[in-house]
């Protein structure tokens, strides 16, 4: 089956979608977040077939998320390595970790704990606001349309919807909610 490119839709979730929205990608990044970075190494954890570890790879490589180094010339051997734009997708990982631990981790519990090393602690995800560090929630965070935003196919419907919301220039800006903090 044939898959739709999504890089030239007007959408950051649709352009990341097409380089990581693949299961096996997700779970080889894991992997070598982990520190599984050998090709025979992720072959085995992954059960994946070799053609379609090596063509997702090449991928990553080429999206500047995985760099190939050699660690040994004889024989010559390589592995992948996150580069800074890959260990971004850390972030990612840990928010689908932590969504499919309280949806679907079962009476067992979550297969895997994050532990801080900084504090010594457990941790998991939390989506702050950058400003006040208030969670976020689809119930008090709205998208506003951003200065690459268009209406194309992938957005046809979307971006209509954010150019309403566009605040005015006269409108004071929007007040913070209440809290009980005090």
């Amino acid at each position: 089956m044939t898959r739709t490119p999504l890089a030239g839709v007007a959408c950051s979730i649709a352009r990341a979608a097409d380089v990581f929205g693949d299961a096996w990608t997700a779970l080889i990044m894991r992997d070598v977040l982990a520190g599984i970075t050998r090709f025979d190494d992720l072959a085995h954890d992954l059960g994946i077939s070799r053609k379609v570890l090596a063509a997702r790879l090449t991928r990553l490589v080429g999206e500047g998320v995985l760099v190939r180094e050699r660690y040994q010339d004889r024989p010559p051997r390589e592995h992948y390595l996150a580069t800074d734009k890959g260990k971004e997708l850390y972030a990612v990982l840990l928010a689908l970790m932590c969504w499919g631990d309280r949806w679907y981790a079962g009476s067992d519990g979550p297969p895997a704990v994050i532990h801080h090393l900084g504090c010594g602690q457990h941790t998991t995800l939390v989506p702050a606001c950058a400003h006040c560090g208030e969670p976020l929630t689809p119930d008090n965070t709205t998208q506003l349309p951003g200065p690459g935003g268009r209406t194309d196919p992938g957005t046809r419907v979307l971006g209509p919807l954010l150019a309403s919301r566009s605040p005015r220039a006269d409108a004071p800006p929007p007040s913070r909610p209440a809290t009980d903090a005090g």
